[in-house]
Parts: structure tokens; sequence; C-alpha cells
């Protein structure tokens, strides 16, 4: 099968499924991943054929995606922070607005400073391979219930020639820290059973639900754990960052108005939504 063979029969197979330039991109990405081909290449050279091992690793990641898969557990990797990382089923795949919530504690270090850092529920540890790299002098912890994520974790601060402490624990049976932190920073489970008609296929379906969802009757419950260890943990000057669910902003930022926080700062992501919280003791 030629390149442009190849393109005509994968945009006749995806685009009853998704728009076209989704599709553009998954074509751009996965020519340039298994071919080591850009589209001009493909423009300029539609005859060049491709060889059948490397076809058949295109033909099975499009079944992929007529199933809705997403593209980066296809791959196992993704960018985040302008870094690479391996990704399976296990860990969430990391979001731009996670990227967000890691810009404002960056802003806000002092990469002279030798912090101590505790990311919990870091999954793929995007949020603290990220913080490790761009703090070189930092020391940073980062806490899951899923061993399988913390093995993923690990493997991704190697990659990224950074270390980083893992610690397999489950916060909601944690009484305290055995460690002080200068900044605690979380993206942990916020969205409501309530909320997954608006959740994505290729989400909902491949996509770890113990990472999600949270009950509709106790939405908070990671944030009051997360407050009420914080509030124990965090040495004086210490600052504590969390991704929230949009829709219960104002809940969130009086949760913790209400466990002593002061400076409780509610910011908005680049859509305008708002989706983190910066809090002091």
């Amino acid at each position: 099968m030629t390149l442009k063979e190849f393109k005509e029969h994968f945009f006749k197979r995806l685009s009853p499924l998704y728009p076209n330039q989704e599709i553009e991109s998954f074509f751009r990405i996965l020519i340039e991943t298994y071919l080591g081909l850009r589209n001009i290449d493909v423009f300029l050279n539609p005859d060049k054929k491709i060889k059948l091992k490397k076809l058949d690793h295109l033909l099975a990641a499009r079944e992929r995606l007529v199933l809705f898969e997403p593209l980066q557990y296809i791959l196992g990797q993704t960018e985040f922070y302008g870094l690479n990382f391996a990704l399976n089923p296990n860990v969430l795949i990391p979001r731009p607005e996670t990227e967000e919530l890691v810009e404002w504690a960056l802003k806000d270090a002092d990469a002279e400073t030798a912090a101590r850092i505790l990311d919990i529920g870091t999954g793929s540890g995007c949020i603290a391979v990220s913080l490790a790299k761009n703090l070189p002098l930092a020391r940073v912890d980062a806490l899951d219930v899923s061993k399988e994520a913390l093995h993923l974790a690990q493997h991704n601060a190697q990659i990224n020639a950074v270390e980083i402490h893992t610690l397999h624990q489950n916060i909601l049976e944690t009484g305290r820290f055995d460690k002080q932190y200068d900044v605690i920073i979380s993206n942990p489970p916020y969205v409501r059973n309530l909320e997954k008609t608006e959740i994505q296929a290729n989400v909902l379906n491949f996509e770890p639900h113990l990472a999600l969802f949270v009950e509709n009757h106790d939405a908070l419950i990671f944030y009051r754990k997360i407050a009420e260890l914080a509030k124990s943990s965090l040495n004086t000057s210490g600052r504590l960052y969390v991704e929230i669910n949009q829709y219960l902003a104002e809940e969130t930022r009086s949760l913790f108005e209400e466990n002593g926080f002061k400076n409780v700062e509610l910011r908005l992501d680049y859509a305008g939504k708002p989706r983190m919280i910066k809090a002091c003791l």
C-alpha cells in the first residue's frame, strides 16, 4: 500500500467518527511515529510504498482509533510540559490544564532553594517529574494508591533523568505524613458520577475510573483529606496547589477556607474555567 492509498483509507474509515482536523492530527502523528515521515513527505512522495510490518502497525492503530481508544495509549507515550512520558491505561492521560497547575507552582518557586515537594495521586508522574526537572535542588515525593502507577512514574523519572521518591499510600487511610513539605500539589479524582454523561467515550471506556470519579454525595472527599493532611504537613510558609472540578469551584474554595487556609486563590484555566486553587496556612 502506498502513502496516498493509506491516507485515503485512513480518512474513509475514521471520518464517520471524528472531525477531519482530528483525523489529520492522528495521521500526522502516526506516520511520524511509525514511518519517521512528515506530512510534506506524503505530499512530495505519495506513491512511496509502506513496508508490510510498518503497515501492520498503522492499520492496527487505525482500528484501535475506531474503538475510540486514546492515541496516547496506542502509542504508549505522550508529551507534558515539554517532556516525554511513557503512558499506559493504568494512569490518566495528562491534560493541558494540569500543565497550567505545574506552571503556577513553578512561577511561585525559588529554583535556588532545596524545597520538599509532595505530589498526591501522581499517576504517570507528570507533575512530580516536571517539577523535579525544573527545580533541580528540590526533593520530590510522588504518592499514589496504585503500585502500577508508581512503577510508571519511576520509569518516567528515569526517562527524563530526574530523581523522585515514590510512596505507596492511600491518602484516605493516612493519618499524617512522616515529613514536612514546602509544597503539596495534587490533581485528585473529582469528576462526579452524575457528570459521566459529559465524558467522551475515549475517556470513559479507557482511562482508569479510580483516578477520575467520585461519588455524587461526597464529591470533595479527596480535597477534605488533602486539607487535613496539609494542615499538619506543610511548613509555615508552605503552599498547596490543587486542580479542581469547575462545577464545584466555590465549594472547594470554601472547604479550604473553613479548614484554616489563608489567601485561598481560585484561578481560571486558559479556557476561562475555574480549575485550580492555591492555598497557604
